[in-house]
């Protein structure tokens, strides 16, 4: 049960943050979505914390991804650099969870938004927030059946 629990929850976050994002017209709605997908858990309390994770993870991500956009010349050495900066930043700040999503974040602003990586900041920024946010109010409904330490279900 707990499975069709969280996979509805995720679903239900990813639509929601997606047609959000397209409401307010946003350049990627699709990033919403996929916030919402990764931090949606059944547990409010660890829905936040992914969430908080992932937040991290796009502003380590987008800085390096910005600043290696400025101050590196376009190329291979620069995306290798740009990643693995931002993926050690997040160990010297202790936030090793965030350090894959923060590596692929910068990845892709040197490869493909180098030229404006501002903008795109911008909007992954914001569409993050809003998927976070919306798995996180999602993570505030009662769960319709409590689950045992194995996850197996019983009556709530």
């Amino acid at each position: 049960m707990r499975g069709l629990q969280l996979s509805l929850r995720a679903a239900v976050a990813a639509a929601v943050a997606y047609a959000l994002a397209e409401i307010l017209e946003l350049e990627y709605p699709i990033y919403a979505l996929i916030a919402a997908v990764i931090v949606s858990d059944l547990s409010p309390a660890r829905t936040r914390r992914l969430g908080v994770q992932r937040l991290i993870a796009t502003i380590i991500g987008v800085a390096c991804g910005i600043a290696a956009s400025i101050a590196l010349p376009g190329g291979i050495v620069s995306i290798a650099v740009s990643i693995m900066a931002a993926m050690l930043i997040c160990h010297l700040l202790q936030a090793p969870d965030s350090a894959k999503v923060a590596g692929y974040v910068c990845g892709i602003i040197v490869i493909a938004y180098a030229a404006d990586p501002w903008s795109y900041a911008f909007y992954r920024f914001v569409e993050t927030v809003i998927g976070m946010a919306v798995a996180w109010l999602i993570s505030l409904i009662p769960k319709l059946f409590a689950t045992d330490s194995d996850g197996a279900a019983k009556p709530g």
